[in-house]
């Protein structure tokens, strides 16, 4: 490494330069410095580190004895490239494969001792500079330095949040705030200046514990050395944050107007109040009180700029009008949820398809998908089947009952038709079971057989796409008993931290217990389904009551399509288990697995009839279309 001295080194030959030699930052370079503010000149210093150029292999070390930016200490070294532009340079943080990038404004004294910085000079502008240096740089123990993973996390994939493409290449992005100044995430994002400017409002999920979520109107001082996903909101009720503001802003106008049209009607309110609480002192009527009213109408207009700076920090980018379309939203689930009494009909009757799955070792639940074939859940079976195979253990029975709506009443039950199990126990934990051509029903009167019994009508013409908030019903045998029916509501995958969190609000005051809540749900791998991870936009989620043995039923939409197979719940609790959400397989991308398996295991037959049983759903038909014919404009025909 080229160990830089004399004019290389900038600023460390500062405190022992002779009058007439040049100043690093008043010299030719000058012109390209961005201006800083009077700053501590000892404040974290003096340190060291060395930066490489572009084509040039040699380390360059950069001596600092006066805080300032990374880029004010580059440019003091005679390296440096006057044709670069500050806009379009990219810094990487130590040598690591291009895991950090820093600003060009990033404070030198953050950067650790004999760290070394390698530059690259991008086409485009990376970086907007405006307005990014007007505070002095201090002491790094005065700045709050975190990570943002160029990788985001919730409805990011259809709208890039950082300005340029460039630091794609890169794992994170290194922002900094001032610690106790109530600098603010959403502040040290504008001034980085390689995020986007019209964010919205946003929050970070932490990478090491994605139940916790930061909002951007929180401050930084925490953050330190945290490693975060960025999420956004939902784009179709995103508006910029300047029509929010300048909403809110004319709708207070308004008010003021109002206000100050209307002094006397304020006074008259207020008189009112004052006669009010006479009165219930048992005083007179008169508002003959040492009250003055004049006095407190003027108190509250000259609060009124206060109150209105207090509600447009209260309320960042459009959070205001999202909070109130979720009020909205939470009182029509409510006063929605399944009450028209058509749709129970219909879903009562859609029930007659859901079944009890009884083998040695679990009970759930599961329905008819077509003819004699039962779609369920495969961790059921996972004690019953041969080690690697699909096949039954010898000697195990498995029974699945029908119309088990009364306890040990008029149910009728089948067999399976063979040992062999057609299901993919990978991440959507499916099992398709085919049933003998006939069952059997059950009457407690005699002890004879009555009636034999062919299985309901399946469900699979019905399937659809699962929907991203709105109604839902879940239909199935919890614990084992009489076939139930449960409305709900979706939660969407931003809300689900906090309905994590309201559930565990009854522990907020025994800590140990919330702790081991937390612990616990977090070891059966909760965080694979919150914002940011691998499974978080491929399911849904919702509270219910069904828990144990209602794995596999069907989950119904607000139009009694059935979207889900209901999964798994987080558990917690013993004897009793409570469940802090529950989530449920996506039936389309099940159904798609399971004609590729077809296909490759050449059912030919089985096939056909599942083409027979798609048709008029159009979902189901582009899925087989994908599949089985995937270069002709023709749909799928059959005979």
């Amino acid at each position: 490494m080229e160990k830089a001295t004399g004019s290389e080194t900038g600023t460390g030959a500062m405190s022992t330069k002779k009058e007439n030699d040049a100043d690093p930052y008043t010299g030719p370079c000058a012109k390209r410095i961005k201006t800083e503010k009077d700053a501590d000149p000892t404040a974290g210093h003096p340190h060291s580190f060395t930066v490489k150029f572009p084509s040039d292999p040699k380390e360059h070390t950069i001596d600092c004895v006066q805080p300032g930016t990374v880029l004010r200490a580059i440019k003091t070294c005679h390296k440096y490239d006057e044709k670069f532009s500050d806009e379009n340079l990219v810094i990487q943080l130590g040598k690591k494969d291009k895991k950090h990038a820093i600003a060009t404004h990033f404070p030198c004294s953050c950067i650790r001792e004999d760290e070394c910085l390698i530059l690259s000079h991008e086409k485009e502008k990376i970086e907007e500079t405006q307005g990014q240096n007007e505070e002095p740089i201090q002491s790094k123990e005065i700045y709050s330095v975190f990570s943002i993973e160029t990788v985001g996390g919730e409805n990011t994939r259809t709208k890039p949040f950082i300005r340029s493409k460039a630091f794609n290449r890169f794992k994170y992005l290194c922002v900094y705030g001032e610690k106790g100044r109530e600098i603010t995430v959403e502040d040290a994002l504008r001034r980085d200046g390689r995020f986007i400017d019209d964010l919205g409002y946003f929050t970070l999920s932490d990478n090491k514990d994605p139940i916790k979520s930061t909002g951007c109107t929180q401050p930084v001082d925490n953050l330190d050395g945290k490693e975060f996903k960025l999420c956004l909101e939902k784009a179709q009720l995103k508006r910029s944050k300047k029509m929010v503001r300048e909403e809110v802003k004319k709708r207070i106008d308004v008010i003021q107007k109002t206000m100050e049209n209307n002094k006397v009607s304020v006074k008259d309110l207020v008189e009112d109040r004052v006669r009010a609480e006479n009165r219930s002192k048992g005083k007179s009527g008169q508002s003959g009180s040492s009250v003055d009213v004049e006095e407190m109408y003027d108190l509250l207009r000259k609060q009124y700029p206060d109150l209105k700076e207090l509600m447009m920090n209260r309320f960042p980018g459009d959070s205001y009008q999202e909070k109130l379309n979720l009020r909205k939203e939470d009182f029509g689930k409510i006063q929605q949820s399944f009450s028209e009494v058509h749709r129970v009909r219909e879903l009562i009757k859609l029930g007659e398809s859901v079944c009890v799955i009884v083998n040695p070792f679990k009970t759930g639940s599961g329905f008819v998908l077509f003819d004699k074939f039962i779609l369920t859940n495969a961790h059921l079976f996972k004690q019953c089947v041969e080690e690697g195979n699909t096949k039954l253990k010898h000697g195990t029975e498995v029974y699945v009952l029908f119309n088990f709506e009364e306890q040990h009443k008029n149910y009728h039950y089948f067999k399976l038709a063979h040992r062999n199990i057609l299901y993919c126990d990978d991440d959507l934990d499916y099992a398709i079971l085919q049933l003998e051509p006939v069952g059997q029903k059950y009457n407690p009167d005699t002890t004879k057989v009555t009636k034999e019994i062919v299985p309901p009508p399946g469900l699979l013409k019905l399937f659809g796409p699962k929907p991203e908030n709105g109604e839902a019903c879940i239909i199935g045998h919890p614990e084992g008993g009489v076939k139930k029916l449960d409305p709900t509501s979706i939660i969407e995958i931003g809300n689900r931290v906090k309905a994590v969190e309201d559930q565990l609000e009854p522990y907020k005051d025994t800590l140990f217990t919330l702790y081991s809540i937390r612990d616990l749900i977090k070891k059966q791998g909760i965080e694979s389904i919150l914002v940011g991870g691998n499974k978080a936009e491929k399911g849904t989620t919702y509270n219910t009551f069904m828990c144990h043995g209602s794995s596999g039923s069907p989950v119904f939409d607000a139009q009694c399509k059935v979207f889900g197979l209901h999964t798994s719940g987080y558990v917690y609790g013993f004897p009793k288990p409570e469940s802090v959400i529950e989530w449920a397989q996506p039936l389309l991308d099940i159904f798609e697995h399971f004609v590729r398996k077809l296909r490759d295991n050449g059912e030919e037959d089985l096939l056909k009839r599942v083409q027979e049983e798609a048709k008029g759903n159009s979902d189901l038909e582009e899925i087989l279309k994908k599949i089985l014919n995937p270069d002709s404009d023709e749909p799928i025909v059959t005979d």
